[in-house]
């Protein structure tokens, strides 16, 4: 009984001494690890200023990747690196869009315009146009979302469909129309409007253009509606083209080629459109891209109508052409993005399958003279003011107006020249990262 007695006591004793002691459980943090050390391997080796990242970066000091990536880029140069996810990427490049689909712009004296309005996305649908002053969000003045920095924050929500917000216009008859819109997914349109202007004897094609963006299921890239546009041109057998990128922040950089192709002159065919540049690590992969003349278009030079609005993909066909013929631009200096991305996800596992899309700078552009820097944007060879209130291809458009002028007279008067002011918020200002690229509500 005394042995029974002592083995039951040291079984308790032994059974009490392999409980787990009670200590505090360590959240799981090896995946979000993995990516933030992921998004710092990926820069490294590909971002264009790789020599400037800081040398060790602490990744606890970070909440998001997100914070991550803004807390090791090169500032104030770099603007424009984002992170996304892969599926929103690869949407915004072929126009999958959600939102209600407009633009705005704002007069001199601040009065809100529809600026532009994608043909199937909600307002699209709705009937909204170009010229619509919008007096009211969701029942407030415009001038009550006016913040203190001099901007705007309208408060419309993200981008997720079901979002309903309440606007109040008046129409360019002096009616007033009040629209409850929701937004939803729809496919955006690049080309905003085309036409042929006759001015005196010559015929001169107006080209309204809003982003960069590729048609789904098209190998090798490129833009159907681009393609269309341009045989109309080349079929009306026009002799100037104004092109309006005044709200077109950039996008694919194939979509951009296939223009500039379209656009060159048979003379200048295999020439160098451009040349990128990369890191001093990725010097192997620097390429040049040659032109490679896409139909019979033959133009002595090409006018631009733009606004700080008009970046990246814009400014590379202004940049591309300009060894090559006369390019003149009217409205306002451009945004100043002379550099480019790819996105990085295919380059890393983690990233891949943890569908973080790391989006940096990763080249510069160069055009056959070599130029390149231009961060400061492509000033306007004649300064005109903006007038969203009128319809696209209105010959009373300041700008188009101003244009019209110059193919006349080869000048812009002094008169058209006293209508510029400098918005102090413009569209693009509303938006950062990808958004950015493909600005709209």
């Amino acid at each position: 009984m005394k042995k029974l007695i002592w083995i039951s006591t040291w079984l308790w004793i032994g059974l009490w001494s392999c409980q787990p002691k009670e200590e505090p459980i360590e959240p799981p943090k090896l995946v979000v690890d993995e990516v933030k050390k992921a998004i710092v391997d990926v820069m490294r080796e590909w971002y264009f200023w790789n020599g400037q990242l800081p040398v060790t970066v602490d990744l606890t000091k970070y909440t998001s990747n997100e914070a991550l990536l803004d807390g090791i880029i090169y500032k104030p140069i770099d603007r424009f690196s984002y992170i996304t996810t892969q599926e929103s990427f690869n949407n915004a490049f072929v126009g999958k869009n959600a939102g209600h689909g407009f633009g705005f712009a704002f007069t001199a004296d601040e009065k809100l315009y529809l600026s532009f309005v994608f043909a199937e996305s909600p307002a699209g649908k709705d009937g909204w146009k170009r010229g619509w002053e919008i007096t009211q969000i969701n029942d407030k003045l415009i001038a009550e979302y006016k913040t203190a920095t001099g901007g705007y924050d309208f408060k419309l929500g993200g981008p997720d469909p079901g979002i309903i917000n309440k606007f109040t216009f008046k129409l360019p008859d002096g009616s007033t129309k009040t629209s409850i819109n929701i937004k939803a997914e729809y496919q955006s349109n690049s080309v905003l409007d085309q036409r042929v202007i006759q001015v005196d004897t010559k015929k001169v094609g107006y080209w309204a253009y809003q982003s960069f963006k590729a048609t789904a299921g098209l190998t090798p890239t490129r833009s159907s509606e681009v393609q269309t546009s341009m045989e109309f041109f080349q079929n009306q057998g026009v002799q100037e083209l104004i092109i309006d990128l005044r709200y077109n922040g950039g996008g694919s950089v194939a979509v951009a080629e296939q223009i500039c192709n379209y656009l060159i002159q048979t003379a200048n065919n295999t020439k160098v459109m451009y040349t990128n540049k990369l890191n001093a690590m990725k010097t192997a992969q620097n390429i040049s891209r040659n032109f490679s003349k896409i139909g019979t278009i033959s133009l002595s030079r090409v006018i631009f109508l733009t606004s700080r609005s008009s970046a990246s993909a814009s400014e590379l066909i202004i940049n591309a052409l300009e060894p090559y013929m006369q390019v003149v631009l009217i409205g306002d200096n451009t945004f100043g993005k002379p550099v480019g991305s790819f996105p990085l996800s295919g380059y890393n596992r983690i990233l891949q399958t943890n569908n973080v899309e790391v989006v940096p700078i990763t080249f510069a552009i160069a055009n056959a003279a070599g130029k390149a820097e231009y961060f400061e944007g492509f000033p306007a060879n004649f300064k005109v003011g903006d007038s969203p209130q009128f319809t696209w291809g209105d010959v009373k458009d300041l700008r188009l107006a101003a244009a019209i002028q110059y193919i006349r007279t080869g000048s812009v008067g002094n008169r058209m020249m006293d209508t510029y002011y400098k918005p102090t918020w413009e569209l693009i200002d509303a938006f950062k990262g990808l958004e950015q690229e493909f600005p709209v509500f």
